[in-house]
């Protein structure tokens, strides 16, 4: 994923760069026949390529929104895995309590837990992408979770497995209640159904009928735009048929790349630098949780000081 304001012009004509060497080619080749070889000359009204025209931005116009509603769908995913990403660690860090010989261990407990979604953010990204499920994950999971999850082909979602046997056993070690049990063990519900979202629309491809169809009157129309356009620009229709295939090219190609927002380019969803984002918010919020709950307890004191003077 590039993030970039503006994706340099370069880049979009790369991408078509041999569709239009080849309308280029086509066009001069329509020019010159018209112009040696007068007798053989043919020539179209130019309304059949202008209602092939219509016909097909009717069906990119169609073909765009689904892909823009797939890449929005897949955004809004994100954000959702942002949230409760967040959620997953106040509640880590404001309900997990025991008594003063257990302070050691619940704090591990809790720094290993939070390291343990961050590494799943990133497993998760990678793994969309057809990419190794461990980048960025080295310094965030111990030796055993590691181990653990190579016995898995999904490997974001045996981190989860993990988070649910650390839930059971802070439940069982009494350092949380039944109903903070609960709660939390719906925010990772809640990360699993992202994950599965997110599969969804990673494994179902666009129908491959609908884009051939919409292919062939795109090349049906660059075909005869040529023969409508000649008798009235003459050779500079040359330039006016690859500008306005590229306009048509451009749109269709805008489309394919918006379908699949996991492809790790410049269209996609920005899974790695929100992940990111998730790991500074999460390593903070973990760090300052003593701080806080100082701060918190210092407000409550000055306030029950204004009380009793009241």
């Amino acid at each position: 994923m590039l993030l970039k304001e503006n994706i340099p012009v370069k880049y979009m004509v790369g991408k078509i760069k041999g569709e239009l060497l080849l309308v280029a080619g086509y066009a001069v080749m329509i020019a010159l026949f018209h112009k040696f070889l007068p007798d053989y000359r043919i020539s179209i009204p130019i309304a059949v390529p202008a209602i092939l025209a219509t016909i097909i931005s009717l069906l990119l116009a169609f073909r765009s929104n689904q892909a823009y509603d797939r890449w929005w769908e897949a955004r809004s995913i994100w954000g959702a895995i942002v949230n409760d990403s967040r959620s997953l660690t106040r509640e880590l860090t404001t309900f997990l309590d025991g008594d003063h010989a257990a302070c050691e261990e619940i704090e591990g407990f809790k720094k290993r837990f939070v390291h343990r979604q961050i590494a799943w953010c990133y497993s998760l990204s990678q793994s969309l992408r057809k990419h190794d499920p461990y980048a960025r994950t080295e310094k965030l999971l111990v030796d055993e979770e590691v181990k653990f999850t190579h016995r898995f082909t999904n490997v974001p979602n045996s981190l989860l497995k993990l988070h649910g046997l650390d839930l059971k056993l802070a439940y069982k070690n009494g350092w949380l209640n039944d109903y903070q049990q609960v709660q939390i063990d719906g925010t990772l519900t809640r990360l699993c159904d992202a994950m599965g979202k997110c599969e969804r629309i990673k494994n179902t491809v666009f129908p491959v009928t609908y884009s051939l169809y919409i292919h062939f009157c795109l090349y049906l129309f660059i075909a005869l735009l040529p023969f409508g356009l000649i008798e009235y620009f003459g050779m500079f229709e040359v330039p006016l048929i690859v500008a306005i295939a590229a306009a048509f090219l451009l749109v269709e190609k805008m489309a394919i790349h918006l379908q699949d927002p996991f492809e790790n380019k410049p269209t996609d969803t920005p899974t790695t630098a929100i992940s990111q984002t998730i790991e500074r918010d999460l390593k903070q919020m973990l760090n300052d949780t003593h701080e806080g709950e100082r701060a918190t307890a210092h407000t409550v004191a000055n306030k029950a000081d204004v009380y009793y003077i009241l």
